[in-house]
């Protein structure tokens, strides 16, 4: 049993720090006369599921905050806790067998060579991990949760602040939750009127297997081991079997400690009781075993007593002082954006209602704006310092030990998601986990390339997890994606692009660019016709009409993606040449290949040819737009290319006639297309349905299930229909749709690293501001109207193009 010091005694502490809140949250508006506007998503009952409930979250560690009001749960994550380990998967038979694969691919015997394919190429194991929770915190307050009243449970994204509060016998009860970057800890506080204070309230930590919890020096310690026992597989994909050998993996352990209570704690078993005290401070904290550079166990690493430092650290400020750290180093990085399309009076309406409403037709430009900085607001939660890991499938959120696709890093379309919205809506900093990965990741991507292909350089497949699996994962029939690992450079330049820091260019970018230009040269082969194509590949889980056998198939060669993904890599890598120092004989062998490869052809039913034969498509509203990869988030096909532009338009019409877009994500990206079309109708009717259909309660993305690259996609494409920077021209206000015709934004990124405020009024730009933050030449297109300019460092730019 023990009494903590009386929270009452840091009261001045406590006024200083709302002091500061409340001068941060002034400031952050900058010289901007408007205050942002408010962003909160409210609901009034509890969350029934796990995804219904708020995400809150700092790069490392992540929260789910259900909101009861008899027994509490929230459940918790950290970014390393993963299943598996670090092993050359490559396939021994690979480099042996490949001449004659690929000989069978470019003679038409696409069963033989599956069959083949299958047996030498497929990874060993075939599978991964998956990214696993660590637990949750229970807090069981002893009531009867039907005698709630009043209730409100919230989450402030301009603050990252969860809140629930009600009132029950007339007596008032509040929560609140929040993941601090700067402390590196989930801060739970609560607090009551009642007179008595908590009452027998009890605090547990558990998660479902491995691991033990005891209760020490106030508060609660966990530890434990992820083992594979002999048949685990993963439930949500049953028929890839099980995940290898049996044995004990990633070490783990979490720490729960009540830093400030000003009643009794006595400590059981595996819990703690708090009693008589009208406020209490928990902290919790969590850490693994696995080290990044070597995207392996380090067991010198002590998980307990790494996550006890940092509680330890974190319990020498009081509350207020933790807030308030918090709040200034968030609510900065989300008031760089602010984005207003009106419409505030039904901030007023639950956020679930809100979108029931929607379903029935109502506009709610206002829940647009509040889902658009809800993606913002989520990826700095699952990517960024403390963290080091980029976001996953999931973000950084997961309640199962088997996630959904093992909530892994599939690099066909989905992690590329994740980091659209990133330069654009100005939080450079969140893809600096993703560059550090690939740097990781690539060294095992040149044993990948060495070993199977005999190739210099590195590459990935379809999918990856933290210990740098490279090679071909799920079989061939879902993994032959060579083209992963180049496809992953996109967001690497593009960060350069909006950024441009030549030093992060030649330091980071260029090292990885290389090394896949390197691979794609060793990797293509003649066909018969003379051309440099992929081979084995596939287009990314699409399937075709095998003409000779009338069976459908992925195995092919020279799909439109792969040699899109090519010319787009190889552009980047010639326009940076004089930055890189790229050699000569590098350049000189990129532009001969240029002139070989497969242009992107029109079928003969007016849309983009996604293989590079004219097959029947098995799947005509397949989910994936891969043929589509050159007009978003490529740049090849533009109004430059009139007949291949009108073409994309088709692809998209005839994927939605036969049921295209019904994932989340897969939505998200003809959002984005449209946008690039600059069709603000078509864009907006999309984003529409994005969120009528596969939005849940708490505006999660859904697949379905829950799956974190919608939101990103989502946040992207309204991006995208305000303003597009892509072909050394910034394009204001492209896809306007006629249901946004008041409006204003602030912060967006161009590339060229400047920086965008502009508003308009029915329809039309009514004032533009631009800072160029690196001094370059800008070249601004608003309404057929042109203006360019050179400038200087810092200079402020206002076009009177309106």
């Amino acid at each position: 049993m023990s009494l903590l010091p009386n929270i009452h005694s840091r009261r001045s502490l406590a006024l200083l720090s709302l002091i500061i809140i409340l001068m941060i949250t002034a400031c952050s508006a900058g010289d901007d006369s408007a205050e942002p506007p408010e962003l909160v998503l409210w609901f009034g009952e509890p969350a029934a599921v796990w995804d219904h409930a708020k995400p809150v979250g700092n790069g490392r560690l992540g929260a789910m905050v259900f909101g009861r009001t008899d027994v509490e749960r929230i459940q918790v994550n950290e970014e390393s806790l993963w299943g598996g380990s670090n092993v050359n998967h490559n396939n021994p038979g690979a480099l042996e067998n490949l001449p004659e694969i690929r000989r069978l691919i470019l003679a038409g015997e696409i069963p033989a060579a599956k069959e083949l394919a299958n047996e030498h190429l497929t990874g060993d194991p075939w599978v991964d991990g998956s990214y696993r929770t660590m637990g949750d915190i229970f807090i069981d307050f002893k009531r009867d949760h039907h005698s709630a009243e009043n209730y409100r449970r919230e989450l402030d994204i301009r603050k990252g602040l969860a809140t629930v509060s009600y009132e029950t016998d007339n007596t008032g009860y509040q929560y609140q939750v929040f993941a601090s970057a700067p402390a590196n800890v989930l801060v739970i506080k609560l607090s009551t009127t009642n007179p008595e204070g908590f009452m027998n309230t009890e605090i547990s930590l558990q998660r479902i297997e491995h691991v033990t919890v005891w209760a020490v020096n106030s508060g609660l310690s966990m530890s434990g081991q992820i083992i594979f026992e002999e048949g685990d597989y993963n439930p949500f994909q049953p028929d890839i079997g099980g995940f290898g050998e049996p044995g004990e993996f990633m070490k783990f352990a979490s720490r729960l400690e009540v830093a400030e209570f000003d009643g009794i704690i006595t400590e059981q078993d595996s819990s703690l009781i708090l009693d008589g005290g009208s406020e209490a401070v928990l902290l919790w904290s969590a850490a693994t075993d696995y080290d990044l550079p070597i995207m392996d166990f380090d067991r010198s690493i002590d998980p307990l007593a790494k996550s006890v430092a940092i509680i330890d650290k974190a319990k020498e400020k009081p509350f207020d002082q933790l807030l308030a750290e918090h709040i200034e180093d968030h609510l900065p990085m989300m008031d760089r954006v602010v984005l207003d399309l009106g419409g505030h009076e039904m901030n007023e309406m639950a956020t679930d209602q809100r979108l029931e409403r929607l379903r029935e037709g109502e506009r709610d430009p206002a829940l647009k704006a509040l889902y658009f900085q809800f993606g913002r607001y989520l990826l700095m939660g699952s990517s960024r310092s403390p963290g080091v890991l980029p976001a996953n499938l999931q973000g950084i959120w997961n309640e199962h030990i088997w996630a959904p696709w093992g909530s892994d890093y599939h690099v066909n379309i989905n992690i590329q998601m994740n980091y659209w919205p990133a330069n654009v809506t100005n939080l450079d900093e969140t893809v600096d986990p993703l560059v550090q990965f690939m740097t990781s990741v690539s060294q095992f991507g040149e044993i990948t390339a060495r070993d199977m292909y005999g190739a210099r350089g590195w590459t990935m497949h379809h999918t990856t997890d933290i210990f740098g699996k490279t090679g071909v994962m799920d079989a061939v029939y879902w993994g032959m994606f060579p083209m992963g690992g180049p496809w992953m450079m996109f967001p690497v330049y593009r960060h350069f692009e909006f950024t441009r820091d030549e030093e992060y260019l030649r330091e980071k970018a260029w090292p990885l660019m290389k090394g896949s230009a390197e691979f794609i040269l060793d990797f293509l082969v003649e066909d018969a016709q003379g051309r440099l194509v992929t081979v084995p590949t596939y287009s990314p889980e699409n399937s075709y009409v095998h003409p000779q056998s009338g069976r459908t198939f992925k195995l092919t060669y020279g799909p439109a993606m792969d040699i899109q993904i090519i010319r787009e890599l190889f552009r980047y890598i010639q326009e940076t040449a004089d930055i890189t120092g790229a050699d000569e004989e590098l350049l000189a062998r990129i532009e001969e290949t240029l002139k070989r490869l497969p242009e992107t052809r029109i079928g003969a039913d007016g849309t983009i040819m996604e293989w590079i034969e004219d097959y029947e498509e098995a799947e005509p509203g397949h989910r994936h737009m891969s043929h589509l990869l050159a007009l978003h988030p490529g740049t090849e096909i533009t109004q430059d290319t009139p007949d291949l532009f009108e073409a994309s338009r088709r692809t998209i019409e005839r994927r939605l006639q036969f049921g295209g877009g019904h994932t989340g994500w897969s939505r998200a990206w003809m959002v984005n297309q449209y946008a690039r079309l600059f069709d603000g109708q078509a864009a907006y009717r999309n984003l529409r349905l994005l969120l009528e259909e596969s939005t849940l309660p708490n505006l999660f993305d859904t697949h379905p299930p829950f799956q974190i690259d919608g939101n990103f996609g989502g946040t992207a494409g309204i991006a995208e229909m305000l303003i597009q920077s892509h072909r050394n021209v910034i394009r204001i206000l492209p896809a306007l749709p006629d249901e946004w015709p008041d409006g204003r934004i602030k912060g967006l990124k161009a590339r060229g690293n400047f920086e965008l405020d502009f508003e308009w009024k029915d329809g039309r730009l009514t004032d533009l501001r631009i800072i160029s933050n690196s001094g370059n030449p800008l070249r601004i297109e608003y309404d057929d109207i042109y203006f360019e300019k050179e400038t200087r460092p810092g200079e402020v730019i206002r076009p009177q193009i309106f």
